[in-house]
C-alpha cells in the first residue's frame, strides 16, 4: 500500500523496481563530506547538504597565500569521495552513449564503431566498450597495409560478377529491398511503409522509378529495309512502326515483337520504337550534305560540291528499339533474322546494303516520372541551354501551365541539352500556374515534330565524351564554398558539360476500359501519365539527386507493377502467357510458393486437394484449352490405365495428336475490340478469325498463315486478356480460378444482385448471394486463370487481371445476348485456397 504522506517511509521489499532503481541512481549520484565538528568525537561523515550564505565580514583576517601541500592533505577525503562519486555516476548511468541519439542517427553498426556517434559522446562510447571482447573479436589487430589494402573500386567490381549494378544502386541499397532480376541488381520496394503513399503519388504527386535496366537496341541502314525488317517482326494490328507518324521521330510507338513471320504466333513481348529525327532540309528530311573535294592525298582542293540526290527511302536512318531486360536476346534473334532476310531480298534486285544491328544496353540512364506534377518535377530539376528554336520554347513555357502529362500527344518525343544539374542544386519546385479566363490547352498550341524532337544524344561520339563527367561534384562544392554569399547557384562556365537529353511522353492507361460507358467501375479505372527522361551514361547520380530534391517518391518493382494493376492495364512478364519470359516467372514464382508451403505444418497450410484445386501453384493453360489432359492425383491409377488400353490405338491415337498440334497464343492489339465482334457475327467462328489474321498480315506484305493450319486449331489455342471486377464484396488473389456460369445460375445470380440493389434481398424466395456462393463449382467448369488480383484502391473493390481461351469468350457473349444482357458478361471467380465463389464481371482487354 502506498504511504499516504510523503515523509513517510517504506521497507525495501514494499518498494516497485522503478523506485529500487531510482533510489540506487540517487545514491551513486550522492557526494560524500566530512563534517567539521564531531560531537561524538568520532570524525563521523555526512552528507552534503544544502550551501549556506557568506558573510563578507567572515571573510576578513584570510592568509594572503596557502600552502598546496597542506591544503591538499586536509581536502583528501573531498578529493577521494568526489572521485569516487563521478566514477560511481558514471557506471550507474541509466543511458548508453548510442542511446542518447536521436532514432533517426541511430544505427546497429555503431555498436562498435566510435567513429559513427558525434564527437562529444566519443569519449563515452569508448568508455563503454568491452576491451575483453574487442581483443576476441581480433578489433584491436593492425590494419594491413596500403599496398595489401583492397581498393574500394575492386571490392565493389568483385560483387558485380554475377550481376550488373545500376549507376543508382547505392543509392537505392540504402533505403529499398534489393534483389536480384534479369541479370540486374533492382530495388523491389522501399524499406518503409509505402503502398498506399506510394499510389498517391502517382495519382496526385509524382513517383519516379530508375528503368535503366531496360535494352536498347540500334538498327541503322537504309530506311526501307529497316521498315521491311520491323513490319516483320511487329504486331500486325494498327499502325506499324514505319507509318508515316512515327518516321519523322517525332513520336514514340508502342508495339509487339514476334518472331520473324509468325504472326499471330512467337510472340515475345512489347517494345518502344524511336526513330532518329534528322534535321529538315531542302529535300525532305534530310538537306544534301555540303563537303569539300578531296585530292589523292587527302588535302582539300578548295572546291566545293554537293552529295547527289538521294532516295528519301534510301537514305541512312537510325532506329531505337527498348525492350525488356527478360527478352533482349529473343528480340536481338528476331531482329537479326528479320533484317536478313530484308536484305537478301534487297540483294535479289541487284542493290547493296548494309544495316548494323548494336546493343546499347548501360549506354544510357532512363528514369519514368508519373504523376501530374511530372512536368513541374521536369522543369523544376533540368536547366536547358538557350535553345533558339521556338518550338521547344513554347513547350519549356506550357510545362507550368500541364495539369498532367496527358493533355500533350501520346508519345511525342523532345530532345534538347542541359546544363549539369549540380550547378544549380538544390532546384526549385515550378508550381502550376492556371491562367485566369478561356485559353487554349498545351496539347493545342505545342505538336509533335522533327525539329523539337532533335537531340545530340543520338550521336555515340558526344555519348562517349560525356561518359564520365569532367568536374567531381567536390569540385563543383570547392567552387561554390568560393561564393560571396552563400547558397547562390553557381553560373554555367565554358568548361561545364551541357548534357543532351530525351523526354518522352509515357501513359499507362487502357483505351478500352476508358470508353465503356455502361461499366462506371471498370471506365473509373485511374489512367497514369508522365515522362521519360533517357540521359547519357554516367550522369544517373547528378540527376537521380536533383529530381528526388524536388519532393517526388521513389518506387521499385512493386510501385511500377502496381501502377499497371490501378490503371487497369496488363503488365510484362506477370499478364502474358504463352510467352517465355511468363514461363521463367511462373516457374520461379511456383518454386517460391511452393517451397513456403511444404515449411508450414500441416495444420497451418490449405490442403488443395480437398479444396478441389487442381492446379494451385501454376495455371494449367493446355488444360484450360482442351488441349491437354487434367494430371491424376493418384498416379497408380494412371499406369494401370495405361496398361489396360490396346497400343494399337494408343499409337494411331498419339500419331493423330502429333499431325494436328495445337500451339497455344495470345491474341493481342489495338484491333481486338472490332475483330472479335466480327468473328461473334459470324457463322463459323474459326474461318472467321483465320480470315481477320490473314488480313492483318496482308497489311505488312506478309504471306497468308500456311494452308495445313486448320482453323479449328487457330482457334482452340487462342487466348485473350480480360479484366475481371466483382459484383461484390471480397478481392481475387493472384492464380483464382474462373469458372463459367450456366444460363439458370446466371439468371439467378443477377436476380439476387437486383434484389440487393433494391434492399429485397430478405424478402424474396429465391437464394440469396450468400447460398450461390456455397453451391460448389466442377472443375470441367474452369476456364481461365486471374494473373493478377488485388484489392485496387482506384475503385475501392476488388479487381484482377486474368486470361481465358478466346473460344469460351464467344461463348460468353452469346450467353450475354440469350440472357439479354448485352454488356455484361457474368463469370464465377473463387481464389485457389477458398471454397466460396464470387460472381464477377467480364471486359475484353486490348
Amino acid at each position: 500500500m502506498a504511504p499516504k504522506r510523503l515523509n513517510e517511509s517504506r521497507s525495501a521489499d514494499e518498494l516497485s523496481g522503478r523506485e529500487r532503481k531510482k533510489q540506487k541512481t540517487a545514491i551513486a549520484r550522492t557526494i560524500a563530506v566530512q563534517q567539521d565538528a564531531d560531537p561524538t568525537g568520532t570524525g563521523g561523515n555526512a552528507v552534503a547538504g544544502p550551501s549556506k550564505s557568506v558573510r563578507l565580514a567572515s571573510m576578513k583576517g584570510l592568509p594572503g597565500a596557502i600552502d598546496v601541500e597542506k591544503f591538499a592533505e586536509s581536502r583528501a577525503f573531498e578529493i577521494n569521495a568526489m572521485h569516487e562519486a563521478m566514477h560511481n555516476a558514471r557506471s550507474n548511468s541509466t543511458a548508453r552513449a548510442w542511446q542518447q541519439l536521436p532514432r533517426h542517427l541511430r544505427r546497429r553498426a555503431a555498436s562498435h564503431d566510435v567513429r559513427r556517434v558525434p564527437l562529444r559522446l566519443r569519449d563515452k562510447a569508448r568508455a563503454e566498450m568491452d576491451p575483453a571482447r574487442r581483443k576476441a573479436l581480433g578489433r584491436n589487430n593492425p590494419k594491413q597495409g596500403k599496398l595489401k589494402k583492397v581498393r574500394r573500386t575492386v571490392a565493389l567490381l568483385r560483387r558485380q560478377k554475377d550481376k550488373t549494378w545500376l549507376e543508382t544502386h547505392i543509392w537505392h541499397a540504402k533505403r529499398m529491398h534489393m534483389d536480384n532480376m534479369w541479370g540486374y541488381r533492382l530495388a523491389i520496394t522501399p524499406t518503409e511503409k509505402s503502398f498506399r503513399p506510394s499510389h498517391r503519388a502517382s495519382v496526385h504527386g509524382s513517383i519516379l522509378h530508375d528503368a535503366s535496366y531496360f535494352a536498347t537496341i540500334e538498327l541503322k541502314g537504309p530506311e526501307d529495309i529497316i521498315r521491311e525488317a520491323l513490319a516483320n517482326c511487329c504486331d500486325c494490328q494498327g499502325p506499324g512502326a514505319g507509318a508515316k507518324r512515327f518516321l519523322t521521330g517525332a513520336r514514340a510507338t508502342e508495339t509487339y515483337i514476334y518472331e520473324f513471320n509468325k504472326y499471330p504466333y512467337g510472340l515475345i513481348g512489347p517494345a518502344t520504337i524511336m526513330w532518329h529525327a534528322d534535321a529538315p532540309g531542302p529535300n525532305g528530311p534530310q538537306a544534301p550534305a555540303i563537303i569539300r573535294g578531296t585530292n589523292a592525298k587527302g588535302k582539300g582542293d578548295g572546291k566545293e560540291k554537293e552529295v547527289p540526290w538521294v532516295d528519301p527511302e534510301r537514305r541512312i536512318r537510325i532506329v531505337w528499339i527498348r525492350v525488356h531486360p527478360s527478352i533482349t536476346e529473343e528480340v536481338h534473334e528476331a531482329l537479326r533474322v528479320s533484317t536478313a532476310f530484308a536484305l537478301d531480298a534487297a540483294k535479289q534486285t541487284g542493290r547493296t546494303a548494309e544495316v548494323e544491328i548494336a546493343d546499347l544496353r548501360e549506354h544510357f540512364n532512363v528514369f519514368e516520372i508519373m504523376g501530374p506534377k511530372a512536368s513541374q518535377v521536369i522543369k523544376g530539376a533540368l536547366k536547358p541551354v538557350d535553345d533558339k528554336r521556338d518550338e521547344f520554347k513554347r513547350f519549356w513555357t506550357s510545362l507550368n501551365r500541364i495539369q498532367s502529362a496527358g493533355a500533350v500527344p501520346r508519345g511525342m518525343v523532345i530532345g534538347f541539352t542541359v546544363h549539369d544539374p549540380r550547378l544549380s542544386f538544390p532546384p526549385k519546385n515550378v508550381q502550376l500556374n492556371i491562367e485566369s479566363g478561356p485559353s487554349l490547352s498545351p496539347a493545342s498550341t505545342v505538336f509533335p515534330s522533327a525539329c523539337l524532337a532533335q537531340s545530340q544524344i543520338w550521336d555515340e561520339d558526344v555519348r562517349m565524351v560525356l561518359r564520365k563527367p569532367r568536374y567531381k561534384k567536390k569540385d563543383l562544392d570547392q567552387r561554390r564554398s568560393n561564393n560571396l554569399v552563400p547558397g547562390t547557384p553557381l553560373k554555367s562556365e565554358r568548361n561545364d558539360d551541357r548534357v543532351p537529353v530525351l523526354l518522352i511522353q509515357r501513359s499507362v492507361e487502357n483505351a478500352a476500359l476508358s470508353q465503356i460507358q455502361n461499366f462506371p467501375r471498370l471506365s473509373s479505372t485511374t489512367s497514369l501519365h508522365g515522362w521519360t527522361l533517357i540521359v547519357p551514361q554516367g550522369w544517373g547520380m547528378p540527376f537521380l539527386s536533383s529530381l528526388i530534391y524536388t519532393g517526388t517518391r521513389v518506387g521499385g518493382q512493386r510501385e511500377r507493377q502496381t501502377q499497371a494493376f490501378e490503371a487497369g492495364c496488363t503488365y510484362f512478364p506477370r499478364d502474358f502467357p504463352t510467352t517465355e519470359a511468363y514461363d521463367v516467372y511462373a516457374e520461379d514464382k511456383e518454386d517460391e510458393e511452393r517451397e513456403a508451403w511444404e515449411r508450414k505444418p500441416p495444420a497451418k497450410r490449405p490442403n488443395y486437394e480437398k479444396l478441389g484445386t487442381r492446379s494451385p501453384w501454376r495455371p494449367d493453360w493446355g488444360v484450360v484449352l482442351g488441349i491437354e489432359e487434367p494430371a491424376k492425383s493418384h498416379p497408380e491409377a494412371e499406369e494401370l490405365l495405361d496398361t489396360q488400353r490396346d497400343p494399337m490405338v494408343a499409337d494411331e491415337a498419339a500419331a493423330t495428336e502429333g499431325n494436328r498440334k495445337v500451339d497455344i497464343w495470345l491474341l493481342r492489339g489495338p484491333d481486338i475490340p472490332q475483330l472479335v465482334a466480327e468473328v461473334s457475327s459470324m457463322l463459323n467462328p474459326a474461318a472467321g478469325l483465320l480470315s481477320q489474321v490473314n488480313q492483318a498480315r496482308a497489311k505488312r506484305k506478309l504471306d497468308p498463315l500456311p494452308v495445313n493450319l486448320h482453323a479449328d486449331d487457330l482457334i482452340k489455342g487462342a487466348l485473350v486478356q480480360v479484366s475481371i471486377t466483382l459484383c461484390g464484396r471480397g478481392f481475387p488473389d493472384d492464380l483464382a480460378i474462373i469458372y463459367r456460369v450456366g444460363d439458370d445460375e446466371a439468371k439467378e445470380w443477377m436476380r439476387a444482385e437486383v434484389n440487393k440493389k433494391n434492399g429485397l434481398s430478405l424478402l424474396q424466395d429465391g437464394p440469396d448471394e450468400t447460398e450461390l456462393s456455397q453451391v460448389p463449382p466442377p472443375s470441367e467448369g474452369i476456364i481461365g486463370y486471374v494473373t493478377t488480383g488485388n484489392f485496387s484502391l482506384s475503385l475501392g473493390e476488388g479487381h484482377a487481371v486474368g486470361a481465358i481461351p478466346l473460344s469460351q469468350y464467344l461463348d460468353l457473349r452469346k450467353q450475354a445476348q440469350r440472357l439479354r444482357n448485352d454488356t455484361k458478361l457474368l463469370v464465377k471467380l473463387r481464389n485457389r485456397h477458398e471454397t466460396r465463389c464470387r460472381a464477377a464481371l467480364v471486359e475484353l482487354l486490348h
